[in-house]
């Protein structure tokens, strides 16, 4: 791999790839059409929203003169980091909360960071106090209040703690 991109291990090669048509002053939607390729589906790729297969990596590098297999490369060292990102996400305790709350997903698939506000509301709604507590502690009293009342429940949740 061509060493000026070697701190990009990581990063997603379509935000390298936008950045690399810039500094050549190339634009994004001709560049495309260049390569038989649709411009929205490169425009998703250059916004980190879609991955970059090999065979239009392969095309892209031609095109570009870089080194072969650089995209590729870029492509797989994303990927890792994405696995390792969900291998790490903190969960609350599993072993407290129960189950039967989350009765329609599976619970280890559960984006405890992006869907916190579903997670604490149904706690809320239909868990017991070691539910309560769990959530509470995982999450933290201040943004559980606030996830609560941000809540489009009828009534507003209250939070207390017994002495």
């Amino acid at each position: 791999m061509i060493k000026q991109f070697e701190k990009y291990k990581g990063i997603h090669p379509g935000i390298v790839l936008e950045r690399e048509l810039k500094r050549r002053a190339i634009k994004q939607r001709p560049f495309a059409l260049s390569l038989d390729e649709h411009p929205q589906t490169f425009n998703a790729i250059t916004k980190g929203k879609r991955g970059l297969s090999t065979a239009l990596a392969l095309k892209i590098e031609r095109e570009l003169g870089l080194e072969e297999g650089t995209l590729v490369v870029l492509q797989a060292y994303y990927d890792i980091q994405k696995v390792k990102e969900k291998e790490i996400q903190p969960t609350p305790n599993l072993s407290v909360l129960r189950t039967s709350l989350f009765w329609d997903t599976d619970i280890n698939k559960i984006d405890w960071q992006k869907q916190y506000r579903a997670v604490i509301q149904r706690v809320f709604e239909r868990g017991n106090e070691d539910d309560k507590e769990e959530i509470t502690r995982f999450y933290g009293l201040e943004k559980v209040r606030k996830a609560l009342e941000e809540s489009k429940a009828r009534t507003p949740y209250t939070i207390y703690k017994p002495n």
